[in-house]
C-alpha cells in the first residue's frame, strides 16, 4: 500500500472539527496499512494551529499559505478556488507518493473530490461512515437511495480518493504527540491561469449561529410550524441545548429559512449526536441527509409520517404545545 494525504479545512486559521475526524480516520488506515500519513491545508495562519492536529496523531503537516496562492494569478482577494485547490492537492499526492487522498463530506470536499480523481487517475468513494482495510484493499460503506440501504464499495485500482460524511468518525486523542510543519512552495504546483477560472471572492459567516453541518445538536422546523414567525419555537428549544437550528426544503423553499440551514440531500447532509426533526414530515430527500444521526427526535401530529421510521423517540402531537413544554424542560435540567 502506498501513503496517504489527507487534506482538512481550515477557517479563520483555525482547523475546523471535521480536520480532527479525518487526522483520527487517515491515522487509523496508515497504521492498518503501514503507510506514511502526511495532512495537508491550505490556510492562512494556519501554522499556529498545527499543534492542534498532533493531538489526535498526526505527525507531519504541509501547508500552502493562501496569501501565497492568491499572488500566482491576476485575480486577488479570493477565499477558495476549486481547481487550484484540487491541483495544489493532486501535486502534493504526487510528490508524497499517495495513492490514498481524505477529505471531508463537506461541500468543499465533494467539490475537489471528483477533480482530484481526474487529475490523479483514481477511484472515489463519496460520502464514507465506514472505513475497512481487507487484504491490503480499502472497503468503505456509503449510504445509498436516499440513505434507505448501505452499500459496501471496493476498487480494483490503488488509487483510491475518499470523502468521510462530517460527524460519523469521532475524532480520538492521543497522548504526547507532536507535529513537523513544512511550508510548500507554491512554484513546484505547476500552477497556470487556466487553474484560477473560477474562484470565491467572499464568504459571509453569521458568527452568531452554528453551522447544521459541524453542529453536535440540531433542532430543525418543517410547514407543520405553518408560518416563518413560528421558528421562534425552533430557536427558543436549540438555544436552550446549544444545538444548530435546522429547516426541511419546503420552509427553505418558502423563504421563511436560509439555504445554509437546509437539511437534506439538496441541502447539508448532517450526522449530529442528536437531530430534533419539529413538524417535518419526512420526504426522501430530507432523510437522506440526517438519517444517520445518532438520536433522532421527531415530533408531529401525523401519527403516519415517514419520519416516525427513523426516528428513535416519536412524540405524536401539537408542535406549539410540545416545543415549548420541552424548551421549559431542558432549562430546568441544565441549569442544574
Amino acid at each position: 500500500m502506498s501513503n496517504i494525504v489527507a487534506f482538512v479545512e481550515t477557517k479563520e486559521g483555525k482547523f475546523k472539527n471535521s480536520a480532527f475526524e479525518i487526522v483520527t480516520e487517515a491515522v487509523k488506515i496508515a497504521s492498518e496499512t503501514s503507510s506514511e500519513l502526511t495532512v495537508l491545508a491550505i490556510g492562512s495562519g494556519i501554522e499556529n494551529d498545527a499543534q492542534s492536529l498532533a493531538e489526535y496523531g498526526a505527525a507531519k503537516l504541509i501547508y500552502t499559505d493562501l496569501n501565497e496562492l492568491n499572488g500566482k494569478n491576476a485575480t486577488q482577494g479570493f477565499k477558495y478556488s476549486p481547481s487550484s485547490f484540487a491541483k495544489v492537492i493532486s501535486e502534493v499526492a504526487k510528490q508524497k507518493n499517495a495513492d490514498i487522498i481524505i477529505l471531508s463530506a463537506t461541500s468543499l470536499g465533494k467539490d475537489l473530490a471528483g477533480r482530484i480523481a481526474i487529475k490523479t487517475d483514481s477511484s472515489v468513494y463519496n460520502d464514507c461512515i465506514s472505513v475497512k482495510t481487507e487484504g491490503g484493499k480499502i472497503t468503505a460503506s456509503r449510504p445509498v437511495y436516499a440513505g434507505k440501504s448501505i452499500t459496501e464499495v471496493k476498487s480494483n485500482s490503488d488509487k483510491i480518493v475518499l470523502t468521510l460524511r462530517p460527524n460519523v468518525f469521532k475524532p480520538v486523542k492521543k497522548e504526547g504527540g507532536s507535529i513537523q510543519t513544512e511550508k510548500a512552495d507554491t512554484g513546484t504546483f505547476n500552477l497556470s491561469d487556466s487553474d484560477f477560472s473560477s474562484v470565491v471572492k467572499d464568504v459571509v459567516i453569521s458568527s452568531e449561529k452554528l453551522d447544521v453541518a459541524e453542529a453536535d445538536r440540531i433542532v430543525s422546523g418543517g410547514r407543520g410550524l405553518r408560518e416563518p414567525e413560528q421558528f421562534k419555537l425552533v430557536e427558543e428549544l436549540a438555544n436552550s441545548i446549544g444545538a444548530a437550528v435546522g429547516a426541511s426544503r419546503a420552509v427553505v423553499d418558502s423563504g421563511w429559512r436560509p439555504h445554509s440551514e437546509q437539511v437534506g440531500q439538496t441541502g447539508k447532509t448532517v450526522s449530529p449526536s442528536l437531530y430534533i426533526a419539529c413538524g417535518i414530515s419526512g420526504a426522501i430527500q430530507h432523510l437522506a441527509g440526517m438519517s444517520s444521526s445518532k438520536c433522532i427526535v421527531a415530533i408531529n401530529k401525523d401519527k403516519d409520517a415517514p419520519i416516525f421510521q427513523v426516528a428513535n423517540y416519536g412524540i405524536v402531537g401539537d408542535v406549539f404545545e410540545i416545543i415549548p413544554a420541552m424548551t421549559e424542560e431542558f432549562k430546568k435540567v441544565l441549569s442544574n
